[in-house]
């Protein structure tokens, strides 16, 4: 046991991230605090983006709108585009601060709160970074909080970053 004590444990450290400002804080202290250079080889960090589902449209739903495969299929592919951008520039901002780091990518399409939660129980990841969009009560109990949502549900420690307190502008 002894001869363990000097080793660093492999880390797999799930970050959420989305378009938001507040994911990329959160990724971005990550980098700066969790990771610490000593153990980067360590570690492999998997960015996790959930495309939320698409609001499909039908005749039967009263508004009248019945979209084309051609719309469906551009909006999509914006989709698709956005995904693809919001984990490259993660991915960037890992091989800015951290050049040996070892990186993984999902993009996963359902209910960001239910899947950030299946993903980190799947993969038996040791930690779970996301940021916290910062909503206040009304708007929180309208939509929900997805951070919140997962720290009441998964079973690993669930590190929330707050968005700091010079961006937050007059709060």
């Amino acid at each position: 046991m002894a001869d363990d004590m000097g080793a660093a444990k492999e880390r797999r450290i799930l970050v959420a991230v989305d378009e938001s400002e507040e994911s990329m804080n959160a990724l971005s202290w990550c980098l700066k605090n969790v990771l610490v250079s000593t153990s980067s080889s360590k570690d492999t960090l998997i960015l996790l983006y959930v495309k939320p589902p698409r609001v499909v449209y039908s005749a039967l739903d009263g508004t009248g709108y019945l979209f084309s495969s051609d719309v469906m299929e551009t909006m999509q592919k914006y989709s698709n585009d956005i995904a693809d951008c919001v984990i490259e520039k993660a991915k960037r901002m890992c091989r800015e601060q951290f050049q040996d780091v070892k990186v993984e990518t999902m993009i996963e399409h359902g209910d960001p709160r239910d899947f950030i939660c299946q993903i980190a129980e799947k993969l038996n990841v040791d930690m779970l970074v996301m940021g916290s969009h910062g909503y206040g009560v009304i708007k929180r109990a309208f939509l929900g909080s997805v951070s919140n949502h997962c720290a009441q549900n998964v079973k690993c420690p669930v590190l929330i970053v707050k968005r700091p307190k010079s961006a937050s502008g007059s709060k």
